[in-house]
């Protein structure tokens, strides 16, 4: 271990590998609120968060868990979940008054397809205002839950269709 008088201990957060301060710090610079997106082991959570004195502070938050309520019927941690919570969250966050912010995955990996830009497409498609590219966005089969049949087929069948009519149940309650 490195001892010394130039010895810099790394902040908590670093350390435990939650927390990327060059990154954070880029995002609290820009000004505007932050579409959180998170994905754990089973579901998907996207929030509108603005920096605070005291701490951080969440306006509109959306979980994957919530789709039941909508009629969703497959798992809350796939694409198809996270395009239709991204969508449910881009209601809420219009609703609420706010209709724009900027990305942050956190110390997610920012591959091309991942559920966290099927989230980023889902808040667009809602009609939420986010910078974003074109490439990364995974593909509307992939959305809609088509790849699932490939090893899941009892399941794929119903999948496309329920995932249209709960995107369709979303958008009317933004009406």
């Amino acid at each position: 271990m490195a001892t010394g008088p130039r010895y810099f201990v790394p902040f908590r957060r670093r350390h435990e590998g939650k927390t990327d301060y060059y990154q954070r710090m880029s995002l609290l610079a820009s000004g505007t609120p932050r579409m959180v997106v998170r994905k754990t082991n089973r579901q998907i959570i996207v929030q509108l968060v603005v920096p605070g004195d005291e701490g951080d502070r969440t306006l509109v938050a959306a979980y994957s868990t919530e789709l039941a309520g909508y009629g969703y019927e497959g798992s809350t941690a796939s694409t198809p979940a996270a395009y239709l919570t991204g969508m449910l969250f881009a209601v809420r966050a219009l609703a609420a008054g706010h209709d724009s912010g900027i990305l942050d995955i956190g110390l997610a990996r920012a591959k091309p397809g991942a559920r966290i830009f099927a989230a980023l497409k889902g808040a667009v498609d809602g009609g939420f205002d986010i910078p974003y590219g074109e490439s990364i966005l995974p593909d509307e089969e992939r959305l809609k839950g088509a790849h699932i049949a490939g090893y899941a087929p009892e399941r794929a069948e119903n999948l496309v269709a329920n995932v249209e009519a709960v995107a369709l149940a979303i958008k009317k309650e933004l009406v």
